[in-house]
């Protein structure tokens, strides 16, 4: 799954295990340039979207407590 409006659709979770499974492939080696470049570029699109869900989430929880201090 790429693209951005793909990746719209992927849950905190599914971003993560494919960022850990990019990061695998990395680690690993055996890849060309290229396909190292690609990897790094998913990895890096995959990182946005579970940093976009943890700002959601922290988002979420200072609005709770700003609501309970209230």
């Amino acid at each position: 799954m790429t693209g951005t409006k793909q990746d719209e659709k992927l849950s905190y979770e599914q971003a993560r295990a494919e960022l850990a499974s990019v990061v695998e492939k990395l680690e690993a080696g055996g890849t060309s340039l290229e396909e190292s470049l690609a990897l790094w570029e998913r990895g890096e699109q995959l990182a946005g979207v579970c940093q976009r869900w943890l700002d959601g989430a922290r988002a979420r929880i200072d609005a709770a407590r700003q609501r309970a201090e209230d």
